[in-house]
């Protein structure tokens, strides 16, 4: 049995992260993978049963998933962003939620013929639209700014709302049969929501404290936090049952906004410990379908799902948003994103049975009518949100943009040619007077400090792909190429070499970006920047191949970069040599020919 168990866990860690992998690489949303993945070694093939294979143990591991899920929302919901999208935030939070709940509720009932207890359930768990499938989506789609922030916090939100609010019902109704008053499930609720507030604040303030006063070494800090998360989940739902998804949720709000000095790295750490997570969860959801269950979903089925997705959520957003200062565009996109995700899953999973016992009619429902309701949401969202939103207007359309740090007269040259090829190019420099003749010529330019938390609100970094730390001090080049580096990408991230009689390279891989070219310093550079070198542009054909560009160069010429025909960038490092190809341009630093004028 043992056996058994460790070879499913291996199968499915291997195929979460598989899945992963391969949405990354051919651009397909990761939830639509995992599902079919899940769908097929679990009802298609039989390879995994959940319920069956893991026991008890089942439903405790997928609670303390969604907890850790809910936490690492709540740690990168950063309060700015609230300031950005405010108004419909706050809206969407509180009117949305009734309207979506109502809608859901009167379309279950009425169009799926569910019993009223059922159908308002139903209408709760739609409530949900959660981080688990927003979070990467948004990621996928580069989402401006305010839009993300939007979709994010009614996402992680939501989540624990949507719960909390399934629970409000149930209780409702369970009381009613016994003849409880409504002040006693007021009072449970409002009890729930100071259990989960205050023990998730609390126990982030006492660790927050921790941490600046040295008390927790930096190698225990990551595991601190985990085991903090599992005792505030744990213990809310010990003090009031289901407060547990709000008080991880409130802990990590506050953890994630207290400016502890060693936050983005626990940032990271969570990330990926998420991934790891949400991607196990979804193919143990998914498999753990009963295929004998979807044969009791009818056409009133299939139109509650079409109402809810085509209906419901556009018209409880439009309603909640009116009069906010949420665009039109805006309203559009958010009226049509709203995939559900694991906790809209594991709560149906949670009150279904409890439904089903007490007789309620459709009660049998509930799990399949949630389940087809995520993987149509995953795919139509899915697959939809960067169409829209481009069509909208709301996302990047391009995502291969360049930030140069440092303004020098080397740097502003590199940047006009750039721009020349219609590439997006932003020059980062804290000295209004560097940066003038990048602003005469018309380029991108940010006035501040690259590391700055002003920085991080105003340059849109969806749009950015590529880094070069291009300023006079080493030091700094290697910070900042360190700080972006998991955001951009290692391999994307660039600096140039420092002097160094030991050392040509000055600093450690590991605490640096890739360097730029072979021995192109920033003396060097400047110092030819001033004997004449400029920045020349040569575009590879059939004609003139790239041998016969090599024999055009002047001597000593530089290749800097490669501009490939879908617009991304190389950059010529000694960790990376790569040979244009037809339709790629080549750009070299180097001295001006004769008959340049």
């Amino acid at each position: 049995m043992e056996h058994h168990l460790s070879l499913l866990l291996i199968l499915i860690a291997v195929l979460g992260i598989s899945m992963q992998w391969l949405a990354w690489r051919f651009k397909i949303p990761a939830i639509i993978l995992l599902t079919i993945a899940g769908i097929l070694i679990g009802p298609t093939f039989g390879v995994l049963h959940p319920s069956q294979d893991f026991g008890d143990l089942f439903h405790p591991i997928i609670q303390l998933g969604v907890a850790i899920i809910l936490f690492e929302g709540g740690l990168n919901l950063r309060l700015h962003e609230l300031k950005e999208a405010a108004s419909g935030v706050k809206r969407m939070v509180t009117i949305g939620v009734v309207f979506s709940w109502a809608l859901g509720g009167l379309g279950a009932h009425y169009i799926g013929a569910l019993s009223w207890p059922v159908a308002l359930i139903f209408g709760a768990i739609v409530v949900v639209t959660g981080p688990t499938v927003i979070i990467p989506l948004l990621r996928q789609a580069r989402l401006k700014r305010s839009t993300a922030s939007l979709l994010k916090w009614e996402g992680i939100i939501n989540d624990p709302t949507g719960a909390l609010l399934a629970v409000l019902i149930f209780g409702y109704f369970s009381q009613a049969e016994t003849g409880g008053a409504v002040n006693d499930i007021i009072g449970g609720v409002s009890w729930t929501l100071l259990t989960g507030i205050v023990l998730g604040a609390g126990v982030a303030f006492f660790l927050g404290h921790a941490f600046k006063q040295g008390w927790v070494p930096e190698y225990l800090k990551s595991p601190v936090i985990l085991s903090a998360v599992m005792v505030v989940f744990g213990g809310a739902n010990f003090f009031q049952e289901e407060a547990g998804l709000l008080s991880a949720t409130v802990f990590g709000l506050v953890m994630g906004n207290q400016n502890l000095p060693s936050m983005d790295e626990m940032r990271r750490h969570k990330e990926y410990l998420t991934i790891f997570i949400v991607s196990s969860l979804f193919i143990l959801l998914t498999a753990d379908l009963d295929p004998q269950l979807l044969n009791q979903l009818d056409w009133r089925s299939a139109a509650l799902i079409a109402f809810i997705i085509f209906v419901a959520r556009p018209v409880a957003v439009f309603l909640s948003l009116l009069g906010s200062d949420v665009d039109f565009k805006e309203k559009l996109l958010v009226g049509w994103i709203a995939p559900r995700g694991i906790v809209a899953a594991a709560v149906a999973g949670a009150f279904a049975p409890a439904l089903m016992e007490k007789g309620y009619g459709g009660a049998e429902q509930l799990v399949p009518l949630i389940f087809t309701l995520i993987v149509c949401t995953v795919v139509l969202h899915g697959l939809s949100i960067g169409w829209v939103a481009r069509k909208l207007d709301l996302a990047s359309s391009n995502s291969s943009g360049l930030i140069i740090v440092g303004a020098s007269p080397w740097s502003i040259n590199l940047a006009l040619i750039l721009k020349e090829l219609e590439q997006e190019v932003t020059i980062v420099d804290n000295s209004w007077h560097r940066l003038r003749h990048a602003r005469l010529a018309g380029i991108k330019v940010y006035f501040g400090q690259i590391l700055s938390e002003s920085a991080e609100h105003s340059i849109e970094f969806n749009q950015i792909g590529y880094l070069l730390a291009a300023t006079d001090n080493d030091a700094f080049n290697a910070l900042v190429c360190t700080r972006f580096g998991p955001e951009l990408g290692r391999s994307n991230v660039f600096q140039l070499p420092s002097i160094s009689e030991v050392d040509p390279n000055g600093f450690s891989p590991t605490i640096r970006g890739q360097i730029l070219g072979d021995d192109i310093f920033y003396e060097d550079l400047i110092r030819r920047y001033f004997f004449g070198w400029r920045f020349n542009k040569t575009r590879i054909t059939e004609e003139f191949d790239y041998d016969a560009c090599l024999t055009n160069y002047q001597e000593d010429a530089m290749e800097i970069v490669i501009v490939k025909q879908d617009g991304s960038l190389v950059f010529r490092s000694a960790e990376k040599k790569q040979s244009p190809k037809v339709g790629d341009t080549i750009i070299v630093f180097q001295p001006k020919k004769p008959t340049d004028t």
